[in-house]
């Protein structure tokens, strides 16, 4: 069999199987996913055997310190998994929602219904933990799934896979569900992306490239985001204690993600007394400062920047800064090298915040927070297949919803249009 003829068969299979998924109960599928959850932790000592071969390959292939964490898997992070299956059933079911009901004056009554979008691809590298957040959520917004994990993590997911779908049977779980990709034949991931007969969104997860690669050639829609170069503005009507907090946390708490602030922003007229205090405090987090001149100027310890610095990701203890002269500044520079993910401002300026959310075309856009909110448990939506910085069908952290559609449901009594 060609990896084309394979592919082909796997989605066909979960294209069928997606039309029973839609119509499963909720209480159905909160019984399945408690028993994976179960399943996974039966099975804990042969997932980390496995996580265990993954590791041993991929330090022979001289994988970075980063990616072996990543990949690593010990009983704490599988109980982490299986509490994750656990909260997903716990939460609502979006499947079946009314949005909108319109009753015309012929006597027809539309219903705007939400549903499962169908078969869903999920392309991710390294963590394991994904093999189970991706089907959870999918199988809950009744879609079935086909999962295309890393090839250093091959023998993981299998197992993690394994341990789900054999509890998962034994409470209903119909087959072809949740589908691994078990070729590590790269062509998979292409014969996959063509399918839009049969796959209706593919969600890469993983670093700039793998997402790039994937929206450049498939023709499925996909869901996406490529960076995260995240703003902080300080303008020069803020609270100075409250900007250093924000600013603080949102670079340092966890630098390495991506609504972590890579770049912040100063309003000049504040500048000489803000930005040794702030500086200061990212200093001694061991953040290191990269300035424009105004900046160089003020820090002392701050390294002149250069252009591709504001537009760069860094996922580390790095910041850049920027003076401006105004909000209209601050502004623009977020639209020429933004991403669209998470930009905030710090003000006590009504106006300006109002013009900030108005004007920034970000997916989150912050007043007084910090951007590390951008997260679908922060945001009340329990877990995430990810976040969008797209415009469509669905933008910022992706919840159990953003793997719904709808469609309308129309009743009548006989009426026939004139």
């Amino acid at each position: 069999m060609t990896t084309d003829e394979y592919i082909l068969g796997l989605t066909e299979r979960a294209a069928a199987t997606a039309r029973t998924l839609a119509g499963l109960s909720t209480d159905a599928k909160n019984q399945v996913l408690q028993e994976m959850a179960s399943g996974i932790l039966d099975h804990d000592e042969a997932i980390v055997t496995a996580n265990a071969r993954d590791l041993q390959a991929a330090r022979t292939a001289g994988l970075s310190p980063a990616m072996l964490d990543r990949l690593t898997l010990d009983h704490a992070r599988i109980e982490a998994m299986a509490e994750g299956l656990r909260q997903v059933a716990a939460l609502p079911d979006p499947v079946g929602d009314e949005l909108r009901v319109i009753r015309r004056p012929n006597g027809l009554v539309i219903r705007k219904v939400r549903v499962p979008l169908g078969v869903i691809v999920v392309i991710y590298e390294s963590r394991p933990n994904v093999t189970v957040d991706a089907a959870g959520l999918c199988f809950k917004s009744g879609n079935a799934v086909i999962l295309r994990g890393g090839s250093e993590a091959l023998h993981s997911n299998a197992a993690i896979l394994e341990a789900m779908l054999e509890a998962g049977r034994s409470a209903g779980l119909p087959a072809n569900a949740i589908e691994l990709v078990q070729t590590p034949d790269r062509e998979a991931v292409h014969a996959l992306l063509q399918q839009e007969q049969h796959v209706d969104l593919v969600i890469p997860r993983g670093g700039e490239s793998l997402i790039r690669a994937v929206a450049e050639h498939s023709r499925v829609p996909v869901l996406k985001h490529y960076k995260g170069v995240c703003h902080v503005y300080v303008d020069r009507d803020a609270d100075h204690e409250m900007a250093v907090n924000i600013v603080v946390n949102a670079k340092c708490q966890r630098p390495g993600v991506c609504n972590a602030m890579e770049t912040l922003l100063v309003h000049e007229d504040i500048a000489e007394a803000f930005l040794p205090n702030v500086a200061n405090a990212l200093l001694s987090r061991g953040v290191e400062l990269r300035g424009d001149e105004r900046t160089c100027r003020i820090v002392d310890q701050a390294k002149p920047a250069v252009e591709s610095d504001w537009s760069e990701e860094y996922l580390d203890l790095i910041a850049a800064v920027r003076v401006v002269a105004s909000l209209d500044e601050a502004i623009e520079h977020i639209e020429q090298y933004g991403t669209h993910h998470s930009d905030v401002i710090v003000t006590n300026d009504d106006a300006a915040a109002q013009r900030f959310t108005r004007e920034v075309d970000s997916a989150t856009v912050y007043v007084n927070a910090s951007s590390r909110f951008t997260d679908g448990y922060e945001f009340g939506m329990g877990a995430e297949i990810g976040i969008s910085t797209g415009k469509l069908h669905a933008r910022g952290p992706c919840g159990l919803e953003e793997l719904t559609t709808y469609k309308y449901i129309i009743q009548g009594t006989g009426q026939v249009r004139d």
